[in-house]
């Protein structure tokens, strides 16, 4: 028998297990440091997304297998060791992905109310350690930092109204925030213009159809028209969209900007009582033959009461593994870190493509593995594990288990609605009879 450990429940993890679980004589162990599985199709894509979140139903199928098994509520550094999985299984991949945010890098970026987004998209999608985040909303300002489909996202959350949320997964402390908000004017800043946006055309055409608020563009900040025919279709489209806002802006409540050609340079606030955000101090920028961003010395200020920063991520180190800091991933080559340790998704590119990018290269990778150690080298696997994590008192949470969490949140739905989340491992455990 050949034993392999993916470490990470996401897309990526589970795209490597459904090619693995097709070869003979395997045993495959999906490790995760939550009580629940899929990773970012839980906390991650927007909770007004449901058809995103169905690829689950994929995962689902892979975990019910005989030879993959969920093992949930284990944290590899803390409760097991990359040295003791390696010793274990005849390989290992870290399918980790990238939920750390890149830091902000610019003065006041450590005021209260400057948040980034995997901890902000966390807080409104129930993820045990943003729970708790209570973001300020009681400024008329906002501030979204990034020109990709995260920061639009985060827009449209920040501008919908209770009933907008009808249908979705969001979390009952994210919706009761939302609907005492006191956001009006959110600006989402980009450095470049809008031929180099990351944003798609399904996002950007969200906003049009907002009950409350209006996306605007300033025509001056369009490029000449022609020059979109050079453009790939989907950013012909996305494009399409951004001059569709600037010809036709609608008043209402609440006004989504897109400020391009915007470099944040400094966000200002107040130091007592532990600090606060008030405005960002942005840089007009322009573009070099090479498509680069330079500042132009003309600057102007934003009111802001909460910041939030789209950036993009980065995977977090574990000890004993090569790791690329420059571009937040673990050192490889081609998906290998060291005899018998491997990297997929994320954790392997860094944080680049959409969650289908991980179901070639979760197939990429699982063949280089089955191709790498053979037949197996006669590693004790999943028994060996159970019997380490039997000595430390710690009992996973299997899949049977998780179904069992997941019947518990469907069954607390609002109408309408396809569950309300757990938002601490203690609630998931209590739901087992931990």
């Amino acid at each position: 028998m050949r034993h392999v450990a993916i470490v990470g429940s996401g897309p990526a993890g589970y795209y490597t297990a459904e090619t693995l679980q097709k070869a003979d004589d395997i045993a495959v162990d999906v490790i995760d440091r939550l009580p629940v599985p899929y990773g970012l199709i839980r906390t991650g894509v927007a909770p007004d997304h449901q058809s995103i979140k169905a690829v689950s139903r994929r995962y689902e199928g892979v975990a019910l297998t005989d030879n993959v098994r969920f093992v949930g509520h284990v944290a590899v550094g803390a409760d097991v060791s990359i040295a003791e999985l390696v010793a274990l299984y005849d390989a290992v991949i870290l399918a980790t992905g990238a939920p750390n945010d890149r830091p902000l890098g610019i003065p006041g970026a450590d005021l209260r109310g400057v948040i980034g987004s995997a901890a902000f998209v966390g807080w409104y999608n129930g993820h045990p350690d943003f729970a708790h985040l209570d973001p300020p909303l009681d400024a008329p300002g906002v501030a979204v930092i990034g020109n990709g489909n995260v920061a639009l996202d985060v827009a449209r959350i920040l501008a919908k109204t209770s009933a907008e949320f009808a249908g979705s997964d969001i979390v009952a402390h994210a919706r009761t925030a939302l609907a005492a908000s006191g956001v009006r004017h959110i600006h989402i800043l980009g450095r470049r213009g809008p031929h180099q946006i990351a944003m798609t055309p399904k996002e950007l055409g969200e906003l049009a159809h907002l009950e409350r608020a209006s996306p605007r563009v300033d025509p001056a900040d369009l490029p000449d028209e022609g020059g979109d025919a050079l453009l790939e279709p989907g950013m012909r489209k996305s494009v399409t969209h951004l001059r569709s806002f600037a010809a036709n802006p609608v008043a209402k409540p609440v006004t989504i900007d897109f400020d391009f050609f915007a470099m944040p340079v400094a966000i200002e606030g107040t130091h007592e009582n532990g600090g606060r955000v008030q405005r960002v101090i942005v840089e007009r920028t322009e573009l070099d033959a090479d498509l680069r961003s330079h500042g132009t010395g003309e600057t102007y200020a934003i009111d802001a009461g909460l910041v939030i920063s789209c950036i993009g991520y980065q995977t977090p180190p574990i000890p004993g593994v090569p790791y690329e800091h420059g571009r937040g991933r673990f050192a490889n080559d081609e998906g290998r870190i060291l005899p018998g340790l491997y990297c997929v998704g994320w954790a392997r590119r860094g944080p680049s493509g959409t969650i289908g990018t991980n179901k070639p290269d979760g197939a990429r990778v699982a063949e280089m593995v089955l191709e790498d150690i053979g037949r197996g080298a006669g590693k004790v696997g999943r028994p060996g594990l159970d019997a380490l994590l039997a000595s430390r008192g710690i009992a996973p949470v299997t899949f049977r288990d998780w179904r069992r969490i997941d019947a518990a949140e469907v069954a607390a739905a609002l109408d309408g609605s396809p569950r309300e989340k757990f938002t601490s491992v203690e609630a998931m455990l209590a739901a087992i009879g931990r």
